[in-house]
């Protein structure tokens, strides 16, 4: 446990900002997971339209330091790949 005051603060902070990465976190695999639905069904159409909105957000994460730039870039090239594959 914190034995001085900074420590404990620290304590706080951490789990303050471990709460707001895991949503954006979850909220990026959930825009990934509509996507990657939209391919399912053969949809290129709303598949592009929702790729855009997933490419912002996991950028947007990655500028956070939620994921790695390059993880972001990968996952937004493959799902790119499979929507061309249509």
């Amino acid at each position: 446990m914190a034995n001085h005051k900074s420590a404990k603060t620290r304590i706080v902070r951490n789990n303050k900002r471990a709460m707001i990465n895991g949503a954006r976190r979850s909220r990026v695999r959930t825009f990934v997971k509509k996507v990657d639905a939209l391919i399912n069904a053969n949809d290129k159409e709303a598949a592009t339209a929702a790729l855009r909105v997933a490419e912002c957000e996991m950028m947007r994460a990655a500028q956070k330091g939620v994921f790695h730039k390059n993880t972001a870039s990968r996952t937004i090239s493959r799902l790119a790949q499979k929507i061309k594959a249509l």
